[in-house]
């Protein structure tokens, strides 16, 4: 498993990592991993279920048997297209708060680590290049100013006919950023040995020359 490269790409909740990690997945014909999404549908599936977000015995039980899937360019938690609903800002929040609990961590580090196959694999989430893929050939940590991210949220919010508050949005953002990097168990943080990239007045395709150019640049080393 460790000839098979691994970009990561860790940053805060809207800084672009997903967009830049699916781009440079599909640039290089790797594999991608959205590790975000298991959390969201973890969220997703104890609102299902009724159970406590703070429950952290039966949230890591539905961790560990979550019934979801990749495929045809859609999410599902099991035969339910789920695309959009993880998308939520109420999961979204959910996601932040089970991702907080150790044995809810524990139940998907494995599920994460089989995504590596070959050719190779671009994850993203909050701690791919410190504890997930801490051997990857290439760590990319981005980032943005919380108002920056708020924005883009808003636009996808109001994009998709949802109603949002840019100002709530930014509260919501510091909160979850807050709570992410003060947790005990894999807080979100760059990895020593990652490259700072900063998206707050870059745009999408000029992130992804930037991993691309990383990777190449690690390449061997």
């Amino acid at each position: 498993m460790s000839d098979i490269p691994v970009i990561t790409i860790d940053g805060p909740s809207a800084s672009g990592k997903g967009t830049v990690a699916e781009r440079v997945a599909r640039a290089l014909g790797f594999h991608f991993l959205d590790s975000g999404a298991l959390y969201r549908l973890t969220a997703l599936s104890a609102m299902k279920h009724g159970v406590a977000l703070d429950d952290e015995a039966r949230v890591a039980a539905l961790a560990a048997s979550l019934p979801a899937s990749f495929r045809d360019g859609a999410v599902w938690l099991a035969d339910e297209d789920v695309t959009d609903a993880i998308r939520a800002e109420a999961v979204g929040e959910g996601a932040s708060q089970v991702a907080a609990l150790p044995a809810v961590r524990a139940a998907l580090l494995d599920r994460q680590r089989a995504y590596r196959e070959a050719p190779g694999l671009v994850a993203d989430g909050r701690d791919m290049g410190t504890v997930v893929f801490a051997d990857a050939v290439a760590k990319v940590f981005l980032t943005a100013s919380a108002e920056a991210r708020a924005e883009r949220r808003y636009k996808q919010l109001i994009g998709k006919g949802n109603s949002a508050s840019l100002s709530a949005l930014v509260a919501d953002m510091q909160a979850r950023d807050a709570r992410d990097t003060a947790r005990a168990v894999a807080p979100l943080k760059p990895a020593a040995d990652a490259l700072l990239l900063d998206t707050t007045l870059m745009d999408i395709e000029s992130a992804v020359e930037a991993v691309l150019a990383h990777y190449r640049s690690q390449q061997g080393n």
